[in-house]
């Protein structure tokens, strides 16, 4: 009789266990639809990094590797440490903030992006993404939730003159990079060493494919079309591919008043024709392409001297190569019939700074959009005119990023703002990304 009371009492505990296990699981996938990031306590970050570099304008001058950039990163890490993180600098100057996951095997989901400003920049520019990046780490370890993934977060070292951190990351910095004199007029070598690195051991940094599950970079658009469209969220499905041409243009110069109209070799007619032209080409064709000269050198540069010599920079960007390629030879056609016509000669020589596409994963666009939409925010697919990080990583792991509003498009700029509102909508879409990442949406 005692065994079957016992035996009762203990088929009783088993069914409630069971039965209470299923609303725990549940319990658990609503936790992690209504977590959210602490809105307030991101723009109190920002806006407290923004004193790093301050300058009279209200905004900042922390360019890589100068006083207040190591300042600002030593804010950074207290942060990081508040949030639970293992801090640590890597050869190349990079913060790593590490997170712990429940199975140390998996590849670490990697988030972030850069505090380094231009001079005389914005206080958004990449300092949303490392200040996002680690409320979302925060955000988890409040809520008691740990991923199954390691979890980094990334602070790279000198976006704005190169993004040299992420460079070194991928392996790709040259050695003779190393030797280019920054805006804080230390060398890349010396500016690496001032942030505790060691640019003697770059290899140390240096990543592949498979030893990252993800990067993510949430960032400020940087243009107009979000705000003005009243869009929450930019899926970026790239970073377009930019290629650089000095043109030259090669006329006589003679005497201004002497020279008739019909018997001139102006060089700066002809140079004043091909700019029409190339935004004619340019904006002759559907897309997103866009097409640049803004740089431009008359010479003598005297008012009674017609040109003899203009040199001008061309720049065509745009995610396709093969659409690049094709405005370029039509550019070129239109020159020959401008030097013909102007009894000039027209030459294009290509500059060494040539960026490929860097095209998103689909699937971590898919991610993104999927993580807006059950957000309740509007998004739309869009390249990124602008460089960063993100290219770099996009070789080497799947790679997605994530773009708010830029009020009036404005930035590189002491004017430029993001809503509290926008950037606390772009760290959860950034939050619930690695969420589903972390529970398998790549695999």
């Amino acid at each position: 009789m005692t065994k079957r009371i016992v035996l009762l009492v203990a088929i009783f505990i088993v069914k409630l266990v069971v039965y209470q296990t299923v609303p725990f699981a549940k319990q658990g996938d609503n936790q992690l639809k209504r977590i959210r990031v602490n809105s307030k306590r991101i723009e109190q970050r920002i806006l407290r990094l923004a004193e790093f570099g301050k300058n009279p304008q209200g905004g900042v001058d922390r360019v890589a590797f100068s006083e207040s950039d190591i300042q600002g990163r030593k804010y950074i890490m207290s942060l990081m440490k508040e949030a639970g993180l293992k801090v640590r600098i890597d050869e190349a100057g990079n913060i790593i903030g590490q997170l712990a996951g429940s199975d140390p095997k998996l590849p670490p989901i990697l988030f972030g992006s850069h505090i380094d400003s231009v001079p005389n920049g914005g206080n958004y520019d990449g300092a949303l993404g490392v200040i996002g990046a680690i409320e979302c780490t925060q955000v988890l370890r409040e809520n008691g939730i740990m991923t199954r993934h390691p979890l980094e977060v990334v602070v790279f070292s000198d976006e704005e003159g190169g993004t040299v951190g992420s460079l070194v990351m991928t392996g790709e910095l040259t050695a003779k990079a190393l030797e280019i004199v920054s805006h804080s007029g230390k060398t890349i070598r010396e500016g690496i060493r001032a942030l505790g690195g060691n640019p003697d051991k770059l290899s140390n940094v240096v990543r592949v494919q498979g030893d990252i599950k993800a990067f993510i970079e949430i960032h400020i658009e940087q243009g107009n079309i979000l705000d003005s469209k009243n869009i929450d969220i930019g899926v970026v499905e790239g970073i377009v591919g930019i290629n650089w041409w000095d043109v030259t243009i090669e006329g006589f110069s003679n005497h201004a008043g002497t020279t008739p109209m019909n018997m001139r070799h102006d060089a700066l007619l002809a140079a004043a024709h091909l700019i029409i032209a190339i935004n004619r080409v340019v904006t002759g064709i559907p897309g997103r392409q866009v097409g640049t000269v803004g740089r431009i050198r008359a010479e003598p540069g005297a008012p009674n001297v017609i040109s003899g010599e203009v040199v001008m920079s061309l720049e065509l960007r745009d995610l396709s190569v093969e659409k690049i390629n094709s405005l370029y030879e039509r550019i070129q056609q239109e020159a020959k019939a401008i030097a013909e016509k102007t009894d000039t000669k027209i030459s294009f020589t290509p500059i060494d700074v040539t960026s490929a596409p860097a095209p998103t994963d689909p699937r971590m666009r898919n991610i993104i959009a999927e993580s807006s939409q059950e957000l309740s925010l509007t998004s739309l697919f869009m390249p990124s005119g602008a460089g960063h990080d993100a290219q770099h990583m996009a070789r080497i792991s799947p790679t997605g990023m994530i773009f708010v509003p830029s009020v009036g498009g404005i930035s590189h700029s002491p004017k430029e703002y993001t809503w509290p509102e926008d950037m606390a909508n772009g760290a959860n879409v950034l939050l619930h990304t690695i969420l589903k990442i972390d529970r398998g949406a790549l695999d």
